[in-house]
């Protein structure tokens, strides 16, 4: 089961760019514009984690997850502000939150954090999950839309780590060097070898998961509509 992560805010253009953001890489979203509603159902049936916006209707973010705190030490929660001075941060924290991100950010950090907060809370898990896919690294399996796929080892190893990776640009030579282990100069044709017969496996012809940077090397930018595929 994806992780479940809700959203407190109340500014809905902010409210659909972390939604958007979130389920793209594969969390379950809800979303909600004020903190008493969201107080009400992490006490009936918490998320994994939870992103408060401090300036909210009826109760501000901050005392909001002293709230929380009372009764879950628990759940991570993650505070975003458009207050960004060091006492700010501060009292952020100090309230329980697990960290303190200032607005205006940027999606790709907002994801890496959600990421870092998560694996504090379940180290183990060892399950990659993508809108469409999921990835047992105990076991190897890879499912695609919950179909079992066929993978070769270095077809398995590329796609964990361009998942692993998805929020930059992974050069050709680093794929080369980490996935086979040395650098295979003159033979870097393998590479291509692997990815055309990964794509055709992932019924990618057009790049809706593995995108090609033209003399750069690739990304792993699954869109979010192959999430109802």
């Amino acid at each position: 089961m994806n992780e479940r992560i809700f959203v407190i805010e109340d500014d809905e253009n902010i409210q659909e760019i972390v939604k958007l953001s979130l389920e793209s890489n594969g969390y379950q979203v809800t979303l909600f514009d004020n903190a008493i509603d969201a107080i009400i159902e992490i006490k009936r049936d918490a998320p994994d984690l939870a992103i408060f916006d401090v300036m909210l209707p009826q109760m501000d973010g901050i005392s909001a997850v002293k709230k929380i705190r009372e009764t879950n030490t628990e759940i991570p929660i993650l505070i975003l502000s458009a207050k960004d001075s060091e006492i700010d941060k501060i009292h952020g924290l100090d309230s329980g939150s697990d960290d303190y991100m200032t607005k205006p950010f940027g999606v790709l950090e907002l994801c890496a954090r959600v990421r870092t907060l998560l694996r504090r809370v379940h180290p183990k898990s060892k399950v990659l999950r993508t809108p469409s896919l999921s990835i047992d690294k105990s076991t190897h399996v890879v499912k695609h839309n919950q179909e079992v796929m066929d993978l070769t080892h270095k077809e398995y190893q590329l796609l964990v780590y361009l998942i692993e990776n998805r929020e930059r640009v992974v050069e050709r030579d680093e794929l080369l060097n980490n996935i086979w282990g040395y650098d295979f100069i003159g033979e870097s044709r393998a590479l291509d070898v692997h990815i055309r017969s990964l794509r055709k496996k992932l019924n990618d012809d057009g790049e809706k998961y593995i995108k090609t940077i033209r003399s750069v090397g690739y990304r792993f930018v699954e869109k979010e509509e192959d999430k109802y595929d």
